[in-house]
């Protein structure tokens, strides 16, 4: 019996307790590689996301001094379409002036 629990006690000894040591190194190295990357992952990503931010704010800053307001549109539409009817009145006028000058040359 006492030669069994020797050899293996030196196994233990000699083999398990390096091989574990080595495992539990890998283990805590790999953990720690890992957390490094989440972190230089979110510094990362807070910097694209403060970056996207103000892209966005420039566009938007772009946009309201470029382009019309909804209101400037209405504006013109309405403008617009108030000249068009002008115009189609004075074209009804002056068909319907045609029509009866055409109208006096028949008699």
């Amino acid at each position: 019996m006492t030669e069994i629990s020797t050899d293996l006690l030196w196994w233990i000894t000699v083999v398990d307790l390096p091989a574990l040591s080595g495992l539990f190194w890998l283990i805590w190295r790999v953990r720690t590689e890992a957390e490094d990357a989440v972190d230089d992952m979110h510094v990362t990503l807070d910097l694209r996301c403060d970056q996207l931010r103000e892209a966005l704010h420039g566009f938007k800053l772009e946009v309201a001094k470029n382009y019309a307001s909804q209101r400037d549109l209405r504006a013109l539409e309405t403008r617009l379409v108030e000249h068009l009817l002008r115009i189609e009145a004075k074209l009804d006028s002056t068909a319907l002036k045609t029509e009866s000058l055409s109208a006096g040359r028949d008699y």
